[in-house]
């Protein structure tokens, strides 16, 4: 049998009434693998399935007949009656979102088959009505961190997503959906600060002779550096590092500015023309993690931050050419994006051992004189 739910067949033989629970279990499992196709890690997968299974069996109500009643109740008991914290209850309602997105697209043909076999189909139950809101807006101050390489690929990946919910759901916003999708990326691609990034134009990047493979997005020059006090603003060259991000913002250039239908100079504009405002960024972000349930700290800076650990500690540059990447005046304050990996001790350290051994095994030339 193929793995495509329009292959799963549920009509009743002989008169028998479909089974709720064999079709249920099919549409996890069609969710199940199309997580794993978007490379969610196994344990994520597993609790967002047992989530799944928790409602069910709290409302008394299979998915297709859930209402946002049914959420009301589900929610409010896990926060007034198991005392559950705020980010926690945001969580479920980000993973009961994508399981309802995911029954609900047409794509899956899941509604279709409910309606079928049980005279009803899947809803969207986790709206703006009822989704927790923030505890108060400073809530991930204590513990700024920056992304971790696998939240990175999840937040990218329903970045990307989002456009085709508001594509699917025939509401407007999807082109500034993928430009703030193309925005994040290029934070985290460059090392950008926001105000950075949100004055961007597009004659900011040029080629670089030493990476022609990268187009005409080798290099990127960054004109509304931080400044120091009273200062003009200061300006730096960044290096384009991978070659997915030069191919990110050639397809938004080629694809996606064309699609405002007036002269664009800025790269990430809004729909009046204006500046993408950070007020804005921000709330795009929160909605984004807020869904996917990553524990609290991050924010617009993350990544930033992500960009300079990840060099360090996963790619192996050195500290000077980060810091010329990201415009910092010291070193140190580089350096400390190296504290929250082990590896930046050790990686070092094995390539100092392993040059070692290598010179070792070189056969020695000895040179002798002639008698």
């Amino acid at each position: 049998m193929a793995d495509g739910p329009e292959n799963v067949l549920f009509a009743p033989f002989g008169g028998q009434a479909p089974d709720p629970e064999l079709f249920l279990s099919s549409v996890l499992d069609g969710w199940e693998r199309q997580q794993r196709a978007k490379d969610f890690s196994p344990t994520t997968i597993r609790s967002r399935r047992r989530l799944v299974l928790a409602m069910v069996d709290f409302t008394g109500h299979y998915p297709w007949d859930w209402t946002m009643a049914d959420a009301d109740e589900f929610f409010s008991h896990a926060r007034g009656v198991r005392n559950l914290s705020h980010s926690t209850v945001r969580s479920y309602q980000g993973a009961i979102k994508l399981f309802c997105d995911y029954a609900c697209d047409s794509r899956y043909d899941w509604s279709e088959q409910a309606a079928t076999l049980f005279g009803r189909v899947f809803g969207q139950i986790v709206t703006e009505l009822n989704k927790v809101t923030h505890a108060h807006p400073t809530d991930a101050r204590p513990a700024k961190r920056p992304f971790t390489q696998r939240e990175l690929q999840e937040f990218f990946d329903l970045a990307d997503l989002e456009v085709h919910r508001i594509l699917d759901s025939g509401r407007r916003g999807a082109l500034a959906a993928w430009r703030d999708s193309v925005a994040f990326k290029t934070a985290y691609g460059w090392g950008l600060r926001v105000n950075e990034l949100r004055h961007l134009q597009q004659v900011d990047f040029s080629r670089n002779n030493r990476a022609p493979y990268l187009g005409d997005h080798g290099v990127l020059r960054v004109r509304w550096g931080k400044p120091h006090r009273g200062s003009a603003k200061k300006v730096r060259t960044v290096l384009t590092v991978w070659q997915w991000t030069a191919d990110t913002i050639h397809d938004w250039v080629e694809r996606g500015l064309p699609r405002y239908g007036y002269p664009i100079t800025d790269l990430f504009p809004t729909s009046t023309g204006g500046l993408l405002s950070e007020t804005h960024l921000i709330h795009k972000l929160r909605t984004l993690v807020d869904e996917l349930g990553f524990p609290p700290g991050l924010d617009l800076h993350s990544f930033r931050r992500a960009y300079a650990t990840n060099l360090i500690t996963g790619e192996g540059f050195d500290v000077t050419f980060v810091q010329l990447q990201l415009g910092h005046e010291h070193a140190s304050t580089t350096s400390i994006y190296s504290l929250p990996s082990p590896d930046y001790q050790r990686l070092p350290l094995e390539r100092a051992h392993d040059r070692t051994l290598a010179a070792a095994r070189q056969p020695r030339n000895e040179h002798r004189s002639t008698p």
